[in-house]
């Protein structure tokens, strides 16, 4: 993970910053704002930005989000009271570090925000025939496709072969061709010169340039509009690109892999994807099968994000019931591997008593269904009675403020974590969370709670 921290580098900042190291990250720094949006239009890149909270973390921000640099940014400050941190989340930032830095609090905050692990977990023969044809062919300059459906792992493929292939010790540089407007990516991709377009405000090196030597991830390479698929064909066949406003080609030396969801050569015959690019791309096809078609991989998978999130949340380490292992094994995992790991996030938090039970797992977006009774079905409708009861005299609106304000104080502020639980976005939350603020409601932020719980 490549780290940016934006401000003073004495004291307590260099501390975290040694912290980051010893944790794997690749640490870069820059006096102030303007020098890191250098730094980035430079092609050196991150993966997270962290900022002394006594910048401008708004401008911040917005300068990244109108350059269109995907970076979140976390807001770190010494001796700050609570309004700072409020203002800092309200102002952007993803989450706030206290200083002087917790070596797991900072931990904590990086997994959370980037999920540095890149672990592939796995017991099924299907699985471990894609990894050895993967590692196979890894140490070649063949551009690779990846196949799959959604959330099977194919990024964590990507990064397994740019690991073991002869460019590990450059970047893989990745981009997603499905979250970008095709106006925008194609800027994205090969860069501008100053002046290039509105907007063009300096110099941009894009994702090829910032991949040369390494390798350039191309996820979800059939949302591509045709024009830019042409550009890009010439890109990987002269191993030259061409900014946009430019007046001279760029030498580059890239691998390229891919990731398609879609069946690819249904596209050429459909005419939304050109032939000779996907030939280009196809030389090596590494396909990955849904969860559903890959039972052995499940328990396995299970366990591991089970003890991953109850290490995160500080929570003793628990078994799945009987029940709730049958209920998993008998689940179609249409989210695959990333639903699996958002069930087992919720379960962690949600479970109580000794096991992780059938009724700390919701999956489909509904709580399971755990064996019934007579007794336990009377149990539940007294519940519902009372649970109701509650609810009467409430707004929904006030109803969902008092849940999503719960969650955060079980998540010990994290709203990652609290996101997670609620099933939306963190962008949904923070809005929600900026709106009680201002209606006076008490929102507790990153680092109160664990302070307070020690």
């Amino acid at each position: 993970m490549r780290l940016l921290i934006v401000g003073s580098l004495g004291g307590e900042m260099a501390m975290a910053s040694k912290i980051a190291m010893s944790r794997g990250a690749k640490v870069g720094h820059s006096d102030d704002i303007e020098n890191a949006l250098a730094s980035l239009r430079a092609g050196r890149g991150a993966d997270l930005i962290m900022i002394d909270v006594k910048l401008d973390i708004a401008k911040l921000v917005a300068l990244l989000e109108a350059e269109r640099f995907s970076v979140p940014v976390v807001a770190c400050g010494i001796d700050t009271d609570k309004q700072t941190a409020v203002n800092a989340i309200r102002a952007g930032a993803r989450e706030f570090i206290p200083l002087p830095p917790n070596a797991d609090l900072i931990a904590a905050v990086l997994e959370a925000v980037v999920e540095e692990s890149h672990a592939i977990i796995f017991a099924d023969p299907s699985t471990g025939a894609v990894l050895d044809l993967a590692k196979q062919v890894a140490g070649s300059q063949a551009n690779i496709l990846i196949t799959g459906a959604s959330g099977t792992g194919k990024e964590l493929i990507a990064r397994y072969v740019h690991n073991n292939s002869k460019r590990a010790a450059k970047p893989l540089v990745s981009i997603n061709c499905a979250a970008i407007p095709g106006n925008l990516l194609e800027s994205e991709l090969f860069g501008h010169e100053k002046g290039a377009f509105t907007g063009a405000v300096a110099r941009r090196i894009g994702k090829f340039e910032e991949a040369d030597g390494g390798s350039l991830l191309l996820d979800e390479i059939s949302e591509m509009a045709p024009r830019l698929q042409a550009k890009l064909l010439r890109a990987i066949q002269e191993r030259e690109i061409d900014r946009v406003g430019g007046t001279a080609p760029v030498k580059i030396d890239i691998r390229v892999i891919a990731t398609s969801n879609r069946d690819l050569e249904a596209e050429v015959a459909a005419g939304r994807f050109r032939d000779d690019l996907y030939f280009r791309l196809n030389v090596v096809n590494l396909h990955l099968a849904p969860l559903r078609e890959r039972p052995l991989d499940v328990p396995l998978l299970c366990n591991h994000f089970i003890a991953k999130y109850a290490d995160a949340n500080g929570l003793p380490h628990r078994q799945l019931s009987p029940q709730a292992v049958d209920l998993l094994a008998g689940y179609a995992w249409p989210g695959n591997v990333r639903e699996l790991e958002n069930a087992m996030h919720r379960a962690v938090l949600l479970a109580v008593g000794d096991e992780i039970d059938a009724e700390a797992l919701q999956l489909g977006g509904a709580p399971a269904k755990a064996a019934s009774s007579t007794a336990g079905a009377a149990v539940a409708a007294e519940a519902a009675v009372k649970a109701s009861e509650g609810l009467v005299g409430h707004t929904v609106a006030e109803v969902e403020r008092d849940l999503i304000l719960e969650t955060l104080t079980h998540c010990l502020g994290n709203r990652t974590h609290a996101a997670t639980i609620l099933g939306i976005s963190i962008r949904t939350l923070r809005n929600k969370l900026r709106q009680y603020a201002d209606d006076g409601a008490k929102v507790p932020f990153p680092g109160e709670l664990q302070r307070a719980a020690v």
